[in-house]
């Protein structure tokens, strides 16, 4: 866990310093409030399990349907056609479903994703169905 502040320490001081290069900001994510009288202590501790549980974020660039005999003949230098336009915002996956569209920024020498479109709450939840 220590390895996440450290990491996210680097990203919150390099976004710091990009800010008046490319215009991009750190945003503040206001934390959970804990609303006591609307919520139990068993509720709560129900809330802070679910909180824990680790997801798997992802970005995808674009997708492609091609033969298997295709896909054995691939190699190194190979050019795979993506059904997305060049320039077209990715996709952010979370356990594979849709939440958001970015795109890549640079940071220090690492990729990061700069969200532009979130998906709504209601919206996700419908996908999940």
């Amino acid at each position: 866990m220590a390895d996440d502040k450290d990491t996210m320490d680097e990203w919150a001081a390099a976004m710091a310093e990009a800010e008046g290069e490319d215009g991009a900001k750190a945003v503040d994510l206001e934390e959970l409030k804990d609303e006591k009288s609307n919520i139990t202590v068993d509720e709560q501790r129900k809330l802070d399990t679910i909180l824990d549980i680790p997801v798997t974020i992802s970005m995808e660039v674009g997708r492609a349907k091609i033969s298997i005999r295709n896909l054995l003949q691939l190699n190194q230098g190979s050019v795979v056609e993506l059904e997305r336009v060049a320039g077209e915002p990715l996709d952010v996956l979370v356990n594979g479903t849709l939440i958001a569209h970015g795109e890549v920024v640079v940071v220090n020498d690492k990729f990061g994703i700069r969200l532009t479109d979130v998906i709504s709450q209601i919206e996700r939840i419908k996908k999940l169905r």
